[in-house]
């Protein structure tokens, strides 16, 4: 189903003229009520009005995560307090919070993009959506909470936590949707057999997944176990929340953007320079229509592409390639650049191993050195010491062929690497600590 049959099967040159008007739009707001844009414009000798077709993009500063934390808490709000009904922020984790503001409008829009996504991975107003992003100051969980409503389906608003009882609700309430990072759809899977309860006999039949990169050996592993479809969705706060694009149920190939609402580019990471469609390289996006806070070229440093050819599913909105990683999450091991997704990629395609891992990225005299910990099944852990010890030097051979870099296997046993109710921590950097 299409939810915005308008705007999101719009013919490509009328999507660009609505992205031209709207991109002119949001640059004399920013500059007119942002001092950090107006300043940037400024040194750059850029004046709204000089932004007279889409590739003028490339005229525009860009924005930086950084820039939101250097301007902590409001100040690259484009409104008055009064006119923000909502505040999110990410954790912190790395530093100062990143805060974003919602305007009434802003709200209202992100809902409706969230239902087109529903709708594109399959759902529709009868269904039960088992919500378990977290709710608060992250936006997954809210975000898929309004979307759901929009969407006229019934919502379980059950965040994250409480694993065990999570996995009785999908039981008890007999949902047919449900909402998690990817990593997390394997921790129920995993609590639900605990307890008894066998996902392929529940009426479940699609999980939406992401706020952290997966493969496709994930997915293929996700939809064995919970027998559903998987689909990829993105977002991130900076932007709106999750929303911003989404796989289609009926094809699968690659994340539907809500081009209305927002101007991809992809750049090289290094230079800045902007790529092709069909280039691979890191994402960029313009927010058109967000009021509370909009971005200009704001660096997502995830790793993608994009595709702007129309889908079989009828959208003609351009499509991201799935994150494969993010340019600052990139392992550079004596020289070799690493992601965490391609050791994802060899673990789950060998035998006898779990999802669950983790890269431990040290430093001896000098050296950085990569310790892969993976988890191993019940049936693998009984096995005989020789075994396992060929299997450790099986994966270090196939991650030495195909990536090029030396790493050491360590295999764990079952349950040994910690789960989480969110985004799995997936690596641990000691080089700091060893320095």
């Amino acid at each position: 189903m299409i939810f915005d049959v308008e705007h999101e099967t719009m013919p490509r040159e009328e999507l660009e003229a609505l992205q031209l008007r709207r991109l002119q739009n949001v640059v004399a707001r920013v500059y007119e009520n942002v001092p950090f844009y107006r300043k940037k414009l400024d040194e750059r000798g850029v004046k709204p009005e000089h932004i007279q077709k889409l590739s003028d993009v490339t005229l525009l500063p860009f924005t930086e995560k950084q820039d939101l934390r250097n301007h902590y808490p409001f100040g690259l709000f484009a409104v008055s307090r009064e006119n923000i009904v909502r505040l999110h922020s990410s954790s912190g984790t790395t530093g100062k919070a990143t805060v974003v503001g919602y305007t009434k409008r802003d709200i209202k829009n992100w809902g409706e993009m969230v239902a087109r996504c529903l709708a594109a991975a399959g759902a529709h107003s009868g269904d039960f959506i088992h919500n378990a992003y977290g709710y608060g100051l992250f936006t997954g969980g809210l975000g898929v909470h309004y979307g759901a409503e929009e969407l006229g389906a019934t919502v379980v608003p059950i965040s994250g936590g409480g694993t065990r009882r999570q996995a009785m609700l999908l039981r008890d309430f007999g949902a047919t949707v449900i909402t998690c990072t990817p990593s997390y759809a394997l921790h129920l899977y995993e609590a639900a057999k605990e307890m008894g309860i066998d996902f392929r006999d529940l009426p479940v039949r699609i999980g939406i997944h992401g706020a952290e990169p997966w493969t496709e050996s994930m997915r293929t592993e996700i939809e064995n176990k919970l027998g559903i479809t998987a689909i990829d969705i993105y977002g991130l706060s900076e932007i709106m929340g999750p929303g911003v694009a989404i796989e289609c149920a009926k094809v699968k190939k690659g994340l539907h953007i809500q081009e209305d609402h927002f101007l991809a580019e992809i750049i090289d990471s290094e230079t800045g320079e902007q790529l092709k469609p069909g280039e691979k390289g890191e994402l960029v996006i313009t927010t058109l229509t967000k009021e509370g806070i909009p971005l200009l070229r704001y660096r997502t440093r995830d790793i993608s592409r994009l595709n702007t050819a129309p889908c079989r599913c009828g959208r003609t909105t351009a499509r991201m390639e799935r994150v494969t990683g993010r340019s600052d999450d990139m392992l550079i091991i004596r020289g070799v650049n690493v992601f965490p997704s391609q050791i994802e990629t060899i673990l789950l395609e060998t035998e006898g191993l779990t999802p669950h891992y983790q890269l431990i990225v040290g430093r001896i005299n000098n050296l950085d050195t990569l310790e892969v910990r993976v988890e191993v099944d019940e049936a693998v852990f009984s096995d005989q010491i020789k075994n396992l010890q060929r299997l450790e030097t099986k994966i270090e051979k196939n991650i030495k062929e195909f990536l090029g870099v030396t790493a050491k296997c360590k295999l764990v046993e079952p349950k040994g690497i910690e789960r989480s109710e969110g985004k799995a921590k997936r690596i641990i950097d000691m080089r700091g600590s060893q320095a």
